[in-house]
C-alpha cells in the first residue's frame, strides 16, 4: 500500500523518535555499566546476583523466596584473561561478565565476596564449577547431578571445593509456594512436591561464608 507523504512524513518521525530513545537508552545501560565497573574491582570467585527480566519462572523464583534475586553466579577468569561468569542459564557456561551485567533487569546486580577464611582454594572453586559446564538448566529445582540451576551451581561447587555447605537447603513446603501452586503443577505435571529440597539464590546470599561487597540498583 502506498503511503501518502504526510503519512511517510509520520513514520520517519516515529522511526527518529524510536531511533533517539533506543540510543538514549543504551547510552543510559553504558553509563550504568560504567559506574558498576568503576566502583567493583572484581575477583575470581565473586559470587554474583540478579535480577532476570520478568517471566514466570521468573517471577516464582523470586516471589517464592521473597527476594529479587532470580539469579546468580560466581566471576571466573577466561582464557584470554576476561573477566566472565559462570552460571546455569539454558545450560552451565561462561558469559562475558559486561554481557551478564547487561541482562539483567535495571542493571542491577549485587556482588559478595567469600569471606576470610572461607574460601582458601579459588583455584579449586572454579575448577569444581567448570566441571559442571554443559549440563542443562534445572527448571524444577532438584538437588540432583542430571541438570542444574544457578544457585545449585554455586552451592555445589563450594561443597565439591571445600567439604562444606554454603546456604541453608530449604523444602519447598516452607517457602511462599501458595501464590505460584499453578505454574509449579504445570512444571510438575500436576503435582506439588512440597518436600523438595532447594537453594534458593536467596538463601546462599544468606551463607554465613559471604559477606556483602556492592550493591548497584538492587
Amino acid at each position: 500500500m502506498r503511503l501518502y507523504p504526510a503519512t511517510k512524513a509520520a513514520w520517519l518521525r516515529f522511526a527518529l523518535i524510536l531511533a533517539v530513545s533506543a540510543g538514549a537508552l543504551w547510552s543510559f545501560h553504558l553509563l550504568d555499566l560504567a559506574v558498576i565497573r568503576s566502583r567493583w574491582s572484581p575477583q575470581e570467585g565473586d559470587v554474583v546476583f540478579q535480577s532476570l527480566p520478568h517471566g514466570d519462572l521468573v517471577d516464582a523464583i523470586e516471589g517464592v523466596s521473597a527476594s529479587p534475586f532470580s539469579h546468580c553466579g560466581v566471576v571466573v577468569r577466561g582464557p584470554d584473561g576476561t573477566w566472565r561468569v559462570i552460571e546455569a542459564i539454558g545450560d552451565v557456561h561462561e558469559t562475558p561478565l559486561n554481557l551478564w551485567l547487561l541482562r539483567g533487569r535495571g542493571l542491577g546486580v549485587a556482588v559478595f565476596r567469600w569471606r576470610p577464611g572461607a574460601m582458601t582454594d579459588t583455584a579449586a572453586f572454579v575448577a569444581a564449577l567448570r566441571r559442571y559446564v554443559g549440563r542443562p538448566y534445572d527448571m524444577r529445582y532438584r538437588m540432583d547431578d542430571e541438570a542444574i540451576y544457578c544457585s545449585e551451581l554455586v552451592f555445589k561447587g563450594y561443597r565439591d571445593a571445600t567439604g562444606r555447605p554454603a546456604g541453608k537447603v530449604e523444602q519447598l513446603g516452607t517457602l511462599n509456594w501458595r501464590p505460584f501452586e499453578p505454574f509449579i503443577r504445570d512444571l510438575e505435571g500436576g503435582k506439588l512436591p512440597l518436600d523438595r529440597e532447594m537453594i534458593t539464590p536467596r538463601a546462599l546470599s544468606e551463607a554465613e561464608q559471604l559477606a556483602p561487597l556492592y550493591r548497584h540498583n538492587l
